[in-house]
């Protein structure tokens, strides 16, 4: 099956039905067929808007996938390990994780969802054989997030009556950080709702309302993204930026805990506004809000809700793609986290269409395209985890099986950064990017692949130096796999988006690529594909990770300290196998 075949097997046209995003381009589409309207998808020739190109690839994607999995369900047999491997150095299912357990699932190839117990998560990684010999790569009481996140102190409440204040110039500069950091990232806020509630803010009449509680939220949120991009923007920092940064964070806690006192409102209501509160509460509280707002999310979009707008009905879909986007984050590395169950319904709810969130139109087109662009990505990384590490279903460990796989996804990845538009193009190696957003994407990319290309790796440790016996093509996936590690690891830097949403995610993130590095240093092949370079990953990684942790100023999340902790032991020992290595050779 060539990606040329499948270029133009499923070139695809669009109508002006479909450039508005109200046809999602199934046949019929979804909102063609609740509105009893013929659906002409297809059936004439336009010109395609940046955001349709990008909508494009998705809907090809869905396309190629439901084929491939076909043609799996078809031909997959009962896992063969060749006689070549050694049954005592295998990297698999029963050797990765020891909390399969429960009974199979369905297989939903329409959605994009992650398989409970997938054994691609840091904690499976670290139970590779081949760590086996390093017993003091972690603490005794060793590496689990859950556990760890579990037994974090909860925020202590201010027993405080006074009501956070500041002059309109600042509120309105508060609200700009806001609306240039969380909502261009998840753009999920109306710009006229935003304007409405910075009047509410400027009134300092906050009332026992879901209004009241959203607009705490948004300058909470402001404040936040104003104290992460002080510290983004400077290398160093000198008594005035302290100074500022101090205040930026003494204000974002005084908003947040109004907001927070006024959360239970949310948490009652069936209102857009109830489920925003929720979902604006997510950045700063985790999973437990992002969950709720995804559940309650659900739910109104379950139901018709009298007297709801169009735009109401946007804000709601958007809130979905927000939460489907970091819900997958979170189950990406916490594999066995309850799910709300949006992953599978995600194919039959609209992507983003019109909807004005910023102030701009320059900043609202690279606002739209930046969340098709995430959503797209996070679809395929949650097909890429389903497909080759599925608790039983997954390929990634069946040498038979998993390369006509991984070559299908490794298409469609390069497709998806072909079509980026040019403020987030970038080049896979270490040159900067046009932008902030390219520079994301571009982890982002170097993430899905070295996942992508992971089994070759897990090949070739399996067979430890024999690897040399191995086909080329073992070889050839082991270096794509460590060359992605190491630049997402090399190209890590002080992002707004990083720090802001995605300090847990990358924490974890960065402690898979010093293990799988760790372990590829220990064969004498592998390691012919390393520089001398690698041994300076773990100091860049804790360097950036031990001052994020700190920007909240309290409450530092433990299983990130422990990430730290496990990327300065895994480093050191990296640094004495690559010197013992040396003298050897």
């Amino acid at each position: 099956m060539s990606p040329g075949h499948h270029h133009e097997t499923h070139k695809r046209k669009r109508t002006s039905l479909a450039v508005s995003n109200r046809c999602d381009g199934r046949r019929p589409c979804t909102t063609c067929a609740q509105i009893g309207t013929d659906c002409v998808y297809g059936s004439e020739t336009i010109n395609k808007s940046k955001s349709d190109l990008i909508l494009d690839v998705a809907i090809r994607s869905e396309n190629l996938l439901q084929e491939l999995f076909t043609q799996l369900a078809a031909r997959r047999s009962p896992s063969q390990i060749p006689a070549a491997i050694s049954p005592h150095g295998v990297i698999s299912p029963s050797t990765v994780s020891n909390a399969y357990r429960g009974e199979g699932r369905p297989d939903h190839i329409s959605n994009a969802t992650l398989s409970p117990f997938h054994a691609s998560t840091t904690e499976s990684i670290l139970s590779w054989p081949q760590f086996a010999e390093f017993g003091n790569l972690i603490k005794e009481r060793g590496f689990s997030v859950f556990r760890l996140e579990s037994m974090r102190v909860p925020l202590a409440p201010r027993h405080s009556t006074v009501q956070p204040y500041m002059p309109k110039q600042e509120v309105e500069s508060t609200v700009r950080s806001f609306e240039r950091g969380i909502n261009f990232w998840y753009p999920t806020m109306a710009r006229a709702r935003t304007e409405e509630l910075t009047a509410h803010i400027l009134s300092g009449t906050f009332e026992e309302t879901t209004s009241s509680c959203l607009s705490l939220l948004m300058m909470a949120l402001g404040c936040s993204c104003q104290l992460v991009g002080s510290f983004a923007h400077r290398e160093t920092s000198n008594a005035s930026d302290v100074d500022s940064q101090r205040q930026g964070r003494l204000m974002g806690e005084l908003y947040f805990d109004s907001a927070f006192k006024k959360i239970y409102l949310a948490q009652a209501g069936f209102t857009a506004d109830a489920v925003q509160c929720l979902f604006f509460t997510g950045p700063l509280q985790a999973w437990s809000f992002i969950n709720a707002a995804a559940t309650k999310c659900r739910l109104l979009l379950s139901y018709d809700v009298p007297d709801q707008s169009p735009q109401q009905l946007e804000c709601l879909r958007r809130i979905f793609w927000s939460c489907y986007i970091l819900e997958s984050d979170f189950l990406a590395e916490l594999a066995g986290l309850p799910q709300t169950g949006i992953a599978e319904i995600e194919s039959s709810i609209p992507l983003p269409g019109d909807y004005c969130t910023q102030e701009s139109e320059k900043d609202q087109e690279q606002s739209s395209l930046y969340f098709l662009a995430c959503i797209s990505m996070r679809r395929l990384l949650n097909r890429v985890h389903d497909l080759l590490y599925a608790r039983d279903a997954g390929v990634g460990f069946d040498n038979h099986q998993f390369p006509s796989v991984v070559s299908e996804l490794a298409y469609q990845l390069d497709e998806w950064k072909d079509l980026l538009p040019l403020s987030f193009q970038f080049s896979v190696n270490l040159d900067p990017t046009r932008t902030e957003e390219g520079a994301f994407l571009r982890q982002r990319y170097l993430t899905c692949k070295s996942v992508i290309y992971r089994p070759y790796l897990t090949w070739a440790l399996s067979n430890g130096d024999a690897v040399e016996r191995c086909p080329p093509i073992v070889y050839e996936g082991s270096k794509l796999c460590l060359e992605a590690c190491w630049m997402h690891a090399q190209n890590l830097r002080s992002l707004p988006h990083t720090i802001m949403v995605d300090t847990w995610i990358c924490s974890l993130s960065m402690a898979s690529v010093i293990l799988i590095t760790l372990a590829a240093s220990r064969v004498r092949v592998l390691r012919r594909l390393m520089s001398s370079t690698v041994v300076d990953i773990g100091p860049h990684l804790n360097d950036l990770l031990a001052q994020w942790a700190h920007i909240p100023g309290g409450g530092t999340s433990p299983s990130v300290m422990e990430s730290i902790s496990l990327i300065e032991n895994a480093s050191t020992l990296l640094k004495i196998t690559w010197n013992e290595s040396g003298l050897e050779e």
